[in-house]
């Protein structure tokens, strides 16, 4: 493997490390309806989890209330039961047609235990990128070792692997300070 095959390969799988991070931040619930907070709902529909947007259009036409409007009017009930099983909780409301969820405003308390869980999941973001930098460091040692790298490129290849690295945590720093003031914000 060259250097530049360890780069591009540490690179990729720190981007997805981030990506995982920034789709996991779309399930935190700030002040405001976000379609992303039922978005990742798995709904037990014709025999097998199907995920809520394949089921339904999901949209905030207010800034506190999330609409769910299903395709086949027959599954709105598994879709009304999924949303009680989440444990987000959440209180849909229907009429048969559509399913209104309006988003209570949170307490401080609870604003302070989702800034909590954004610290979390940002911490394991980046323990999954400093293992992707420890995955490629060993690539770039084990290619030195075998007669593929000269020092000189296992060094720099070390380097640009760090310098990667610090960019992807920064990455993810910036998101979470991002969503942690969106949850701070009355």
């Amino acid at each position: 493997m060259s250097a530049d095959d360890i780069l591009y390969d540490a690179e990729q799988r720190m981007e997805k490390a981030a990506e995982v991070f920034r789709h996991a931040l779309t399930g935190i619930r700030t002040g405001r309806a976000n379609p992303g907070l039922v978005d990742s709902l798995r709904v037990e529909v014709y025999g097998s989890p199907t995920p809520i947007k394949a089921l339904a259009s999901v949209g905030a036409p207010e800034p506190n209330q999330i609409v769910v409007r299903p395709f086949d009017p027959g599954t709105i009930k598994d879709i009304e039961k999924a949303l009680h099983a989440s444990g987000l909780g959440l209180n849909p409301q229907s009429d048969g047609r559509v399913i209104r969820i309006t988003i209570p405003a949170l307490s401080t308390d609870v604003r302070r235990k989702m800034t909590a869980r954004i610290k979390e999941l940002a911490e394991e973001s980046r323990v999954s990128i400093r293992s992707v930098r420890r995955d490629a460091n060993k690539a770039a040692d084990t290619e030195k070792t075998d007669g593929t790298l000269t020092e000189d490129d296992c060094d720099t290849t070390k380097e640009e692997v760090q310098e990667l690295t610090k960019k992807f945590e920064a990455k993810v720093g910036d998101l979470a300070r991002i969503k942690e003031g969106e949850v701070m914000e009355e």
